[in-house]
């Protein structure tokens, strides 16, 4: 059983709320639903999202946790994939498409939520950014492993291409966005490898 950020286990009624709450969150806005209506379709009391969140800022926060953990879940199976330098920025950019081609699709949950809290002193625009952070870190140290030159303009290339191509798979036909996206990146590890 896992543990809650408050320190006890994760009873089943607040893995409902988050699990409600992911859901309609990314499917129709944060700001746009209301604890209310979380309440509601999790199916439990307001005492009861009370006793695991202060209130919906601590949800939010804790819904864009676990699509960070889903994303470094991700970045870490490709990373442990065995494959070359390469293969492993490959396998990066495909597991960004295999969300952009997946049902529901409506964009990163991240560049949603900012758009949401543009206060950059908001905790959740600062988790967004926490979040951003660390995969362009990641992304540039891992470009940084198939050539000599400095990568950090390439991680910079990436993490764009990677927002347009999240961007315009809700708007556009996945499968062209994704190849597109793909095709991006062999770019730039054609770049990386050329100088």
């Amino acid at each position: 059983m896992s543990r809650s950020p408050k320190g006890g286990s994760t009873s089943e009624a607040r893995a409902r709320l988050l699990s409600t709450a992911t859901r309609i969150f990314y499917a129709e806005g944060i700001h746009s639903v209301g604890i209310d209506r979380v309440i509601a379709e999790a199916q439990v009391t307001r005492a009861t999202l009370y006793r695991h969140f202060s209130g919906k800022e601590e949800l939010v926060l804790a819904y864009l946790d676990q699509a960070d953990r889903g994303i470094r879940e991700q970045v870490a199976a490709a990373r442990a994939s065995g494959r070359s330098a390469a293969g492993r920025v490959r396998a990066v950019a495909r597991s960004i498409t295999e969300g952009i081609r997946s049902p529901g699709f409506r964009g990163c949950a991240f560049l949603n939520a900012v758009a949401e809290y543009p206060d950059p002193a908001h905790p959740i625009h600062q988790a967004v950014l926490a979040h951003r952070q660390w995969f362009l870190d990641t992304v540039t140290d891992l470009l940084a492993q198939t050539g000599d030159a400095p990568a950090e303009a390439a991680g910079r290339h990436l993490v764009m291409l990677r927002d347009g191509a999240m961007a315009a798979g809700c708007l556009f036909d996945p499968e062209l966005v994704s190849e597109t996206f793909l095709q991006g990146v062999e770019g730039i590890l054609r770049a990386r490898t050329d100088s």
